[in-house]
């Protein structure tokens, strides 16, 4: 059984540790200055899980702020484990890109085309930030696809009284629904994450099985929306796994798990 144990996450001097309950005195969580790193209690958050501890943790004297969620490379790591913050704040940002092109949209000098690639370049690339690792609701999808779509309707100046439907607009900007480019984006990168090594800890993290059991019905997931997808398709992890090994199996697979519906080149 591997028995790898995930402590911490680095990139830089941008650092998230994963502790037990704190001690009374936390004396092995003190840092030195002889690392060449040294610990910026303003910008340091703390975020308990499933634990009565309420004690404060002090560094230098000072104590840790006490969180909800934070932010850890671009995207919110909330207590619940949801995506739901993530989202709400990457709606805001990709909403503040597309006021911020709006004359571009209304410019009758660049062609429908190059407004559309702005569009996926510009906005969309915000707003899809880290979503292959969303939990997503329906409440999620409603609201992205909402965004989406009245973007692409004001890029296509559609304007009351007109009308079309959803499918024709995604028709003539050659789009998909939001959660079909969000599931293409999942699967890339999960065939991605299991070409690597063996020893790669997020290739790992793919088949961590927490051990314990809730009362009640048992939460939605990434990695149990993953194996719904596959079942789906007659598939199962393993298999997945398997065909990511042969690129012509893995393309079959992907294609079965996110057809294009019709998209042009």
């Amino acid at each position: 059984m591997d028995t790898t144990k995930l402590e911490d996450l680095d990139l830089a001097d941008d650092v998230s540790t994963f502790i037990p309950p704190i001690p009374t005195h936390p004396t092995e969580y003190v840092t030195t200055k002889s690392t060449g790193l040294e610990i910026n209690i303003n910008k340091t958050k703390s975020l308990r899980i499933n634990t009565h501890n309420t004690a404060a943790i002090v560094l230098n004297g000072k104590s840790i702020e006490d969180v909800n969620n934070f932010t850890y490379l671009g995207s919110i790591v909330s207590k619940n484990g949801g995506a739901n913050e993530d989202i709400i704040a990457r709606l805001g940002k990709a909403r503040h890109a597309f006021i911020t092109l709006r004359p571009t949209w209304r410019s009758r000098n660049i062609s429908r085309k190059t407004k559309l690639r702005i569009f996926e370049t510009n906005v969309k690339s915000v707003l899809l930030y880290s979503s292959k690792t969303w939990k997503l609701t329906k409440e999620n999808e409603h609201d992205l696809q909402v965004f989406v779509n009245k973007c692409l309707r004001q890029i296509l100046q559609i304007r009351w009284p007109e009308k079309i439907t959803n499918i024709e607009l995604w028709e003539r900007t050659n789009q998909l629904p939001i959660t079909d480019t969000i599931r293409k984006r999942k699967w890339k990168w999960i065939d991605h994450i299991l070409r690597r090594q063996n020893s790669n800890i997020t290739k790992n993290a793919l088949d961590w099985n927490p051990q314990g059991k809730r009362s009640g019905r048992p939460t939605t997931t990434w990695r149990r929306t993953i194996e719904s997808e596959l079942k789906a398709c007659q598939l199962t992890w393993a298999e997945a796994k398997k065909a990511a090994k042969d690129r012509p199996t893995w393309r079959s697979v992907v294609e079965a798990l996110c057809p294009s519906r019709g998209l042009k080149d």
